[in-house]
Formats: structure tokens, sequence, C-alpha cells
């Protein structure tokens, strides 16, 4: 009996082990309208969505909106580029919405008077892992601070006004833990 209990505690054992996936992270540059590098953002994989270390510089103080847009391309200086909000799941935009919102709607973040944000977020429902194996992953989209808070209701993009610091979450910045 002793045997057996031990042999099921073994395999239990590394079931969990076989299970642990490797962690993935993504380093992303931030930049503003004019090129020049104001920070990052580390992105790791954790169960419940894509966790993001923010480190950025250069903002007004206050309050700021922060999205995933579709396409990693930051091309200066509005960053239209990116495309519009991630929104694999067609939902309205806005953490407010009833009806919302998109995988790429984030809480605002909030500059110091020096223009400093230290913030980390997650984005619920969504991976690092392959874009052709999963449509919630945000590998090849933009992460783009703008320049007023995001009311969280008005569509499209939740009067949030201008793109000013843009990243791309490229898989060649990609690396295992």
């Amino acid at each position: 009996m002793r045997f057996v209990l031990i042999l099921v505690c073994m395999v239990g054992i590394s079931a969990c082990h076989v299970m642990d996936k490797p962690k993935t992270t993504m380093d992303v540059n931030m930049h503003n309208d004019t090129g020049d590098k104001v920070g990052t953002a580390t992105l790791s994989e954790n169960p419940d969505g894509v966790h993001i270390d923010l480190d950025v510089k250069g903002l007004s103080p206050g309050f700021h909106g922060i999205h995933i847009h579709e396409k990693a391309s930051c091309k200066q200086p509005d960053f239209i580029s990116a495309g519009n909000h991630f929104n694999p799941k067609k939902k309205e935009h806005g953490l407010l919405h009833p009806k919302g919102a998109h995988l790429g709607d984030l809480k605002n973040i909030e500059a110091t008077k020096d223009g400093k944000v230290k913030k980390e977020l997650t984005v619920k429902g969504t991976t690092l892992l392959n874009k052709n194996t999963s449509k919630e992953s945000i590998r090849g989209t933009s992460l783009i601070i703008t320049s007023d808070p995001d009311d969280g209701m008005t569509q499209v993009s939740g009067d949030a006004g201008k793109r000013i610091v843009c990243g791309e979450i490229k898989e060649t910045k990609q690396k295992k833990e």
C-alpha cells in the first residue's frame, strides 16, 4: 500500500512540473513622437493575462490613456500606423462600457509631477503565445500612451487625445527565462 501511495505522489509531482511552462517575457522599448527612447515595458506571461511592468519618463504630469493597438508599427510622429485598439472579440470600447471592453483597453496611468510613470498593469485575457495559435496573442501589436486619459466609454477610443508614446511588441524581442 505504501508503494502505491509513494507512486501516486511521484506521478502527481511530475505532472505539476510538466504543466509548468517556462515564463515568457518580452522587453519593449517605448519611444516618443520624435523617436527618443523614453522608457521600457517588460511584458510577462501570467495565468490571468499579460503582466506589464511600465517605466517611462517625459510625460506631462497627470493621467494618460494606455492601450494595446493592433499592429507593431510606431511610425512617427502620430503612431497612426499602429491601427486601432486590439479587439479580436469585436467588443465595444471602454472599461466602463456595459458591452465592452476591447482586450486592448487598459486602466489609465498617472505621471508624477516630474513626468515619470512606474506602473504594473495586466492585460486580462491575453497571451504572449504565438499569434498563429491564439487570437488573444498580443505579439505583433503596439503599446501606446495617449496625451489625455481614456474616459472609459466614448467610441471608438475613449476621447484620449493624441498618441504620444509607442512601443512595438515584436516577436524578435522575446526571450525565455
